[in-house]
């Protein structure tokens, strides 16, 4: 009997999903598109709830404690795939999470979507080192898109920009495009290390 190749990993990704207080789980179709897509770019994903989100303990934390969880996670994916890189991506409140975590281990790659720049504390925050895709639909209804592209601006370095125009806050039939942008930059960062 033969065995299955193991294809070795050598990065994953960590999603973290929106609002725990506005119904945000792993399983928001935004964090689920996110999934797929580093799948099909060979990039296996982790999806969690934050803290007191469905069978999670412990209750919401302002993000400090979700940070923490996000950390975890990471933890977990470097146990699981020793001396893989990891991605980390988040959606709204996940996205401002994921920016937090970020500080704590640089990740390879970050990736935020629709950042509510207007909603928690961003200015202790530092820009990442690594590769940073900022996505923001121009039809937000949720976060400001003119407040998040003047914030992103004035960083140092800034992150690379998608604006989607005509896209709201929760991408509604306009997921396609979030996959393109996330796998054309994918494509454009790897042309540009090799």
């Amino acid at each position: 009997m033969e065995e299955p190749a193991v294809v070795p990993v050598s990065r994953f990704a960590v999603i973290c999903h929106p609002h725990p207080q506005a119904g945000g789980t792993l399983h928001n179709k935004v964090v689920h598109t996110l999934a797929r897509t580093f799948q099909e770019l060979g990039v296996p994903s982790l999806r969690f709830n934050f803290r007191g989100v469905g069978k999670s303990a412990g209750e919401f934390d302002n993000g400090n404690g979700e940070t923490e969880d996000a950390l975890a996670v990471i933890e977990w994916g470097r146990t699981r795939w020793p001396g893989a890189r990891f991605w980390l991506a988040g959606f709204s409140f996940g996205a401002f999470v994921a920016l937090k975590a970020s500080a704590r281990l640089t990740p390879e790659r970050l990736i935020t979507i629709a950042l509510p720049v207007q909603r928690f504390e961003f200015a202790p925050l530092r820009p990442p080192s690594c590769p940073w895709l900022l996505i923001q639909g121009d039809q937000d209804e949720i976060v400001d898109a003119r407040s998040v592209l003047a914030w992103a601006e004035q960083l140092s370095p800034m992150p690379d920009i998608v604006t989607l125009p005509g896209v709201g806050h929760f991408f509604h039939g306009r997921l396609q495009e979030l996959k393109d942008a996330v796998i054309q930059h994918t494509r454009d960062q790897s042309a540009t290390t090799h």
